[in-house]
């Protein structure tokens, strides 16, 4: 049973939501970050990437960094302004891509639930990263990106949300990259109708954000430990998330490149792999479905083709194509042991296209490229289901959610 709450929400008003909304923290470097705020004194990249106020080479743990995050975000809410909602509500949130939309739920969600896995997970998390946003949300008393999860259709939950997309929306606007936000505030007479739709929900996945929600437990933690009086019920017990249903779940593959040829030629190179593929020339840069990996090598694409004996009997984990790729190429072949920690290995994701993963070899940067078919939300959810975790860097989700539009003060 998922457990699900309204918030009263810190948000901009509607005629400054676009200046104010911002890329998700983590899908730009510091000096992309720097680049997309400008001279815009609003920009949440402010608040959620403070450091691209302050001088290059600085440590973005440092004290510093995450105090200026805390003015940053105090002076935003005034300049803005930002808004506090009297009445906690829940709102619907619409993202558009080209002829792909999805509509999700924003609510707060049980850290309970994330801490005894109601809520299920797939991807391990970064003792760092989990420093990094515990820490700006200790900082800021605030939850400034939401959590992106997904839950088996339900058809009154779809009911409820097909109703108030007919009303007029609080946020609408098309962001830089052409992706199309919409958000309604929903009336507080349905806050019960649907925390009693979501009781037959048996559980949420993290789609993406497992970080976001780990460092929200993490915090939890923290702020229970000072308050004599903690009850279960304070704000920090839960966090923000935009619930969408698996069937508008929109997935895309997440690509490699890795820097040289471990010593290998050319010729040796696709000897070796040939040894675990096969190989055909001139393939499409874009794998045709599930058990093909395009390559790029000195200017020229190649296909490779997971031999199907290879994968009988392995648990569902090991047969994704991105694991295959690890176990049988990248491990043993090209030596990249441990992808989290090897700096010769680089991950792009599916929306910037097979065109950059040419460029990076054709530039020199990289030796060679590997286009990967996406893995599909029901192999997500049997990972998740039975209590696996993927490789590393296994999904990149698009269209993502913006930073800054609703905020949850804990």
């Amino acid at each position: 049973m998922a457990i699900i709450k309204p918030f009263r929400a810190i948000r901009p008003l509607p005629a400054q939501c676009e200046k104010v909304a911002s890329v998700p923290y983590d899908v730009v470097s510091t000096a992309e970050a720097r680049e997309m705020a400008g001279d815009n004194p609003l920009s949440f990249l402010r608040v959620s990437r403070p450091e691209i106020e302050m001088p290059d080479g600085i440590d973005v743990h440092s004290a510093e960094v995450y105090a200026r995050a805390a003015a940053n975000f105090d002076r935003l809410s005034s300049a803005a302004p930002l808004i506090i909602e009297d009445e906690p509500s829940f709102y619907l949130y619409r993202l558009k891509m080209g002829n792909h939309f999805q509509v999700g739920l924003v609510a707060c969600c049980s850290v309970d639930d994330y801490d005894t896995d109601v809520i299920l997970k797939h991807e391990r998390t970064r003792q760092d990263k989990e420093d990094d946003r515990t820490q700006h949300m200790l900082s800021l008393r605030a939850q400034t990106g939401p959590v992106f999860m997904t839950f088996q259709p339900n058809s009154k939950i779809n009911e409820l949300i097909n109703a108030i997309r007919h009303e007029d929306p609080l946020f609408d606007y098309t962001a830089p990259d052409g992706i199309e936000h919409r958000v309604w505030r929903i009336p507080e007479s349905l806050n019960a109708t649907l925390i009693e739709a979501f009781r037959a929900v048996p559980k949420l996945y993290i789609a993406d954000g497992h970080h976001r929600a780990k460092s929200a437990s993490r915090a939890r933690e923290t702020l229970r430990a000072q308050n004599r009086d903690h009850t279960g019920e304070e704000e920090y017990n839960f966090f923000q998330c935009v619930l969408f249903p698996a069937d508008q779940v929109h997935i895309l593959p997440y690509n490699r490149a890795v820097k040289d040829l471990n010593g290998y030629s050319k010729d040796d190179l696709l000897t070796a792999i040939s040894e675990e593929f096969e190989i055909v020339p001139d393939a499409d840069p874009r794998p045709a479905g599930k058990g093909n990996i395009s390559m790029y090598l000195d200017g020229k694409w190649y296909g490779l083709t997971i031999r199907p004996e290879v994968t009988k009997g392995l648990k569902v984990t090991d047969r994704l194509d991105v694991s295959m790729l690890q176990d049988r190429l990248l491990s043993p072949i090209l030596g990249i042991k441990d992808v989290r920690t090897d700096p010769r290995i680089t991950f792009i994701g599916g929306i910037r296209g097979t065109r950059e993963l040419e460029k990076l070899v054709d530039t020199g940067e990289y030796a060679v490229a590997f286009s990967l078919h996406p893995v599909n939300i029901n192999e997500l959810i049997e990972i998740s289901d039975a209590g696996e975790i993927m490789p590393p860097k296994s999904t990149w989700f698009e269209p993502k959610l913006a930073d800054g539009l609703l905020s949850h003060l804990i």
